[in-house]
């Protein structure tokens, strides 16, 4: 059966659900929490602010207009408070009143809250929240009993989402911008999965159509060399040095008789082989780069196990397809679309587009996920409004479909661009990048920027010990932290008993105010579909303990430093989750 469609909430939270007015007066509110869990600070404001705006239109202080909704944003200076909300400007327009006197009027009737200290009226029209410092400091505590699951939501409130990534067909090596995708996807399911939903992660493997035909024959060529019989390579065929090293496994492995077999014979055995070591080895290499998935799914199994036949009967019958000269097409300007696509070429083979929509039937109708995501790279730019029109003719809403589309890499040392490997002469593998740099270091600067922006990857930089190199900079934040507490032990200190509200260097409560920001990220996160937003953070987090560390003496005895060596752990444990979160270790040691 088919799964409802998921929306995803974006900000703002809150949508006035009372009549227009001149028809009756305003009724209450819908203010519930949006998650299943505690609800974020500043979804709380929101809240708050919308409350208090009701009550000034109960009271008669504002007319009783449409309620634009709550927005409640981190400001740009931190002079501007911890949280700032544009609200009174929005009402202000609406209602035809100063901003400023709204502002005042919302202000008054703000009902208290025990994480709020200060609310400051700003010119034009701005209200500015300060959190009590005590509530603060309580935090410290929270996140030590929450642990490695702080900054968790229930924003998916568990619904099943598929997130399929990398796909890259079984015919050569893994190459640096397939490290990209997948290092985007595996850091993207972590967060996801943290926000509350069910994540499945898949591999399509493209088992069937031209392109494995092709591998094979190349494969075909490169044997029959190596035993001294001419061939001649197919057009498009694969010319890497791999090819040939495969060619001389295959043979030691199969038998030199292989070749004395009826042509196609020799093709498909070589063609299973082949198949079967390329993904071997794209498994190994992105285990090397802590890379794995709950699926590989296999492209022959839609058309040996039906699914083939039951999406194309599906889109005929809702009037999507047409025969034109012996080929069948996908009718997809009907759905807007600039042109119609071919699905089934007239010599009754399929395109890879009939398989994709064949492989999307089984993943909404048949396996019910609820929510799809796929990472793609920069070349399938073209085909995502295509895919979108497909599965909407296959009766399924196409914002259930999200389509990310992941842009190229440029490697350079310094400021020299590299293209092309030292050991073969070819492109560089992402297993040659691995072992190079580091995984921890691929993974953070593949994340560091959005994937629709092209990216340079310095790997002079990547590899350097120093604080300009963000990977170490963010790691040795954690192993100086872990460093810190080992020697607190050795010298019999015991900091269980300390008291946070003893904190009050301003070090101290902005490291705490980093702390508190990463179930926001999270939430940013799975919203956007964006995971780059992490390593800046974590960048952030790692300058703010940093910063603490050089202006508090940690390590000694008495209250405070009991005090400091438990804001200590905790900031240790959100840069773990952090960590984590991007798929990276957290050092004990550096």
């Amino acid at each position: 059966p088919q799964a409802p469609a998921i929306r995803r909430r974006r900000t703002p939270l809150w949508t006035p659900l009372f009549p227009q007015p001149d028809r009756e007066p305003a009724v209450a509110l819908s203010l519930q929490n949006p998650y299943n869990g505690p609800m974020l600070v500043k979804d709380k404001l929101a809240r708050l602010l919308m409350e208090a705006a009701l009550q000034a239109q109960q009271r008669g202080l504002l007319p009783p207009v449409a309620l634009p909704p709550a927005t409640v944003e981190r400001p740009a200076s931190p002079e501007h408070g911890d949280y700032a909300s544009s609200l009174p400007l929005k009402l202000g327009r609406t209602a035809g009143i100063k901003p400023l006197t709204v502002a005042e009027t919302l202000v008054a009737l703000l009902p208290s809250a025990p994480e709020l200290g200060q609310v400051q009226v700003a010119s034009p029209g701005f209200i500015n929240f300060i959190l009590k410092r005590e509530w603060l400091l309580e935090q410290v505590a929270t996140i030590l009993e929450q642990g490695e699951s702080y900054g968790s939501l229930d924003l998916g409130q568990g619904t099943r989402l598929q997130l399929e990534f990398v796909s890259v067909n079984p015919t050569g090596p893994l190459h640096v911008g397939h490290g990209r995708g997948a290092v985007l996807g595996s850091a993207l399911a972590n967060v996801l999965a943290a926000a509350g939903y069910q994540v499945e992660t898949e591999y399509y493997i493209n088992d069937a159509g031209s392109q494995v035909e092709n591998f094979a024959r190349s494969l075909y060529v490169r044997c029959l060399e190596a035993r001294g019989r001419p061939a001649q390579m197919p057009e498009g065929g694969y010319m890497g040095s791999y090819v040939r090293d495969l060619a001389q496994e295959a043979l030691k492995e199969l038998g030199a008789s292989l070749l004395d077999r009826p042509e196609g014979e020799a093709l498909a055995e070589l063609s299973r082989f082949g198949l079967k070591r390329m993904l071997d080895a794209i498994r190994q290499d992105l285990e090397l780069l802590g890379v794995r998935f709950h699926v590989w799914f296999n492209e022959k199994s839609l058309f040996q196990e039906g699914q083939f036949p039951k999406a194309m009967a599906q889109l005929q019958g809702r009037g999507f397809l047409a025969t034109r000269e012996g080929a069948t097409w996908f009718v997809s300007t009907a759905l807007g679309n600039d042109k119609d696509n071919v699905l089934i070429r007239n010599d009754g083979t399929p395109t890879y587009f009939a398989s994709d929509i064949a492989y999307h039937y089984n993943k909404f109708l048949e396996r019910g996920f609820q929510r799809v995501i796929n990472i793609w790279g920069a070349d399938h730019q073209g085909h995502v409004s295509r895919m979108k029109a497909a599965v909407s003719a296959l009766g399924i809403e196409p914002e259930r479909l999200d389509i990310i589309i992941g842009q190229m890499v440029t490697l350079r040392r310094g400021g020299e661009v590299v293209r092309i490997s030292k050991r073969s002469g070819e492109l560089i593998t992402l297993r040659e990048l691995v072992e190079e740099v580091g995984p921890d270091a691929c993974r953070f600067v593949f994340l560091s920027r959005s994937a629709a922006a092209q990216m340079d990857f310095d790997l002079e930089l990547a590899k350097q010990e120093s604080p300009e190199n963000p990977v170490y900079y963010v790691q040795y934040a954690h192993a100086r932290i872990a460093s810190i507490l080992r020697l607190a032990r050795e010298q019999g200190l015991d900091w269980a008993r300390g008291d946070p509200l003893r904190l009050e260097h301003p070090a101290e409560l902005a490291l705490i105010r980093q702390m508190l920001l990463l179930p926001e990220v999270v939430e940013t996160v799975a919203l956007s579909l964006e995971p780059h937003h992490l390593p800046h953070y974590a960048l952030e987090l790692a300058t703010a303990f940093h910063t603490f560390y050089k202006q508090c003496r940690v390590l000694g005895k008495g209250p405070t430093s009991e005090a400091r060596l438990k804001l200590a752990e905790a900031a240790k444990v959100v840069l773990a989750r952090t960590l984590h979160l991007m798929g990276m270790a957290a050092p004990e040691s550096m």
